[in-house]
């Protein structure tokens, strides 16, 4: 009987493999990645250039707690996976631990000795030699497993003060960039806006198009000229928010409407930059967009996002690249939120959208004619 127990369970399937990245690693990275974040954060507010450093930061805290989310998810998914095979194997490993329970307890000598006679004592004795190697594999493999178990446990808990540190820090950050926004004064402005001429813009305006077209109008004392053309970066400028995207130019939403730029799907409170160098043409609430940052990359190019819960800047200034235009809304999610959703898909908390549209010549043009997006992949 034993000796079948043996021969079976070493002619059984080793337990595969896991193909993805090691969610340990990750986990761990992520976490470090936080400390890397919080580090900068208290060395930005003395940074010659604080919109830039804190913008920064955000950015690294933003990467750092997406990434943690990433690595609890692989976790959760690891350890389901880890529980299901153990779970699967109860009662192979049952009879592996009894195998190995009684070969300890058995002294050699009778261990070896056969009831018929000293040929199947030999066999018995060569199936040993063969199947103890098996054996000892096969309980090794059932310790490390049972040991990433605990390990993979142990992250969980950790990951709580891990991104307790993480959530306070980026308010922190995202409260000292609106403070630095409010307080800048070193950016150039091609023109004034006039308050009386936007108001009846604003007011006598139905559609995107017909306020982008009076967006001229509401200029005062504007420099002339236009800032340097950027087609050569058509197809390369990166989104202007970290997202995915939900649906794109051309797609019907589900009352069947539809809309000439693409909506991205973001995080709550995610940072929104401006992908190129560009004046502020208008920012504030516009018709049924919500919070709307209208930016002119050069004369005749115009980039439009819209749904933004706070914006930054003053229309008629101009921003460097990469400079922080708002932020989304929506809330931090809890703690327990986010451990709870570990194990769904990594875009279980893009809960804001933002509106992208461009129009050249104020006539729209897909935004994936710009951006990269990985349409293509």
């Amino acid at each position: 009987m034993i000796r079948a127990c043996l021969t079976a369970l070493c002619l059984a399937s080793a337990l595969p493999a896991w193909a993805e990245p090691d969610p340990a690693a990750l986990a761990e990275a992520a976490a470090e990645r936080l400390d890397t974040a919080s580090a900068a954060l208290s060395k930005a507010g003395s940074a010659r250039d604080r919109v830039k450093a804190l913008s920064e930061t955000l950015r690294a805290y933003e990467d750092g707690l997406e990434a943690m989310r990433e690595g609890l998810r692989r976790v959760s998914l690891r350890e389901a996976q880890l529980a299901n095979e153990l779970q699967a194997r109860e009662a192979e490993i049952a009879q592996l631990l009894g195998a190995l329970q009684s070969m300890s307890a058995t002294p050699a000598p009778v261990l070896m000795l056969h009831p018929d006679g000293p040929a199947d004592t030999a066999r018995s004795g060569m199936l040993l030699t063969d199947v103890t190697p098996a054996l000892t594999d096969k309980a090794n493999l059932l310790r490390r497993q049972l040991e990433e178990v605990s390990t993979l446990r142990g992250l969980q808990q950790n990951a709580v003060a891990t991104l307790e540190k993480g959530l306070d820090g980026v308010q922190q950050a995202r409260t000292q960039l609106s403070q630095a926004m409010a307080d800048r004064t070193d950016l150039p402005r091609r023109f004034t806006e006039d308050p009386v001429k936007t108001a009846i813009l604003i007011a006598s305006t139905e559609t995107l198009t017909g306020f982008a077209s009076g967006l001229t109008e509401i200029a005062e004392n504007e420099a002339p000229g236009s800032l340097p053309d950027i087609a050569h970066r058509k197809g390369q400028l990166q989104l202007p928010a970290q997202g995915v995207i939900l649906r794109r130019a051309g797609e019907a939403d589900a009352t069947g409407i539809t809309r000439p730029g693409l909506i991205l799907a973001t995080r709550p409170r995610a940072l929104v930059t401006t992908p190129t160098a560009a004046t502020i043409r208008y920012q504030g609430p516009l018709l049924d967009y919500g919070n709307v940052m209208i930016l002119e990359p050069r004369a005749g190019l115009l980039f439009v996002f819209a749904g933004l819960d706070v914006v930054y800047g003053k229309t008629g200034q101009v921003l460097p690249s990469g400079s922080p235009i708002g932020l989304m809304g929506g809330q931090d999610a809890e703690i327990g939120a986010i451990l709870s959703q570990a194990d769904k898909g990594a875009g279980a908390e893009a809960t804001e959208t933002l509106y992208i549209e461009i129009r050249e010549d104020n006539v729209p043009v897909d935004p994936e004619t710009w951006f990269k997006t990985g349409k293509d992949n």
